[in-house]
């Protein structure tokens, strides 16, 4: 009896998964095109193919359901797995030199980029005229501030970085080559291949930074 009612237990633990989704599949979409603003959570539960009600049981309220789209659409997954916790940051850690730091890095980059742009794209649109896209907006730029200062930490600790940098100014210049702008005009707009970007991004940071 308890191995029936732990197999009904995970059935419905993964059928909730695969709802919650949906929905952030079908945010995706719509927060995009026609964007936050113009999309109600009833023309989300519409595309996800479920009630209004269920997405406010899942959710919560709308700015929460575009937090956790962002969140995982940044991680690429639902797992709750923090990203200095992911493989990749162990993988540029383990590394010595400070340029294959980059190149694991841009690798990440690219991924991350070529999924996120659309649904970050669409977040600085709202931000810029909803105070709950605003708040998410500013914890993904705090969370990306933070990663990149962890980077440059790795990054001065090889003794490569020029003298006249420190870990906070190498801070800025990985911030701002990360951007996900800068994929959008290269690669989206531009039509540059993943590769050539990566290369943007790895010459352009050594020649800002390293010695």
């Amino acid at each position: 009896m308890d191995g029936k009612r732990s197999y009904q237990s995970a059935q419905r633990r993964e059928q909730a998964r695969q709802t919650r989704r949906a929905i952030l599949e079908a945010a995706g979409r719509l927060f995009v095109d026609p964007g936050y603003a113009a999309t109600p959570l009833t023309a989300v539960a519409t595309e996800a193919g479920v009630a209004v009600q269920t997405i406010y049981a899942a959710f919560g309220s709308k700015h929460q359901l575009l937090s956790e789209l962002v969140d995982v659409t940044v991680a690429g997954d639902d797992e709750p797995v923090a990203l200095p916790d992911r493989p990749f940051v162990a993988e540029i850690r383990a590394l010595s030199d400070p340029r294959a730091k980059l190149a694991r890095y841009a690798r990440h980059l690219a991924v991350t980029h070529a999924r996120q742009t659309e649904v970050m794209l669409a977040l600085a649109g709202a931000a810029t005229a909803d105070a709950d896209a605003a708040r998410i907006w500013n914890k993904n730029v705090e969370d990306r501030r933070r990663g990149m200062t962890m980077l440059a930490a790795e990054i001065v600790a090889t003794g490569s970085a020029r003298p006249d940098h420190d870990v906070d100014s190498v801070a800025d210049v990985l911030w701002l080559a990360m951007d996900f702008r800068n994929y959008d005009w290269l690669v989206r707009r531009r039509g540059w291949p993943a590769e050539r970007f990566e290369r943007w991004y790895i010459d352009t940071v050594a020649a800002a930074v390293l010695t």
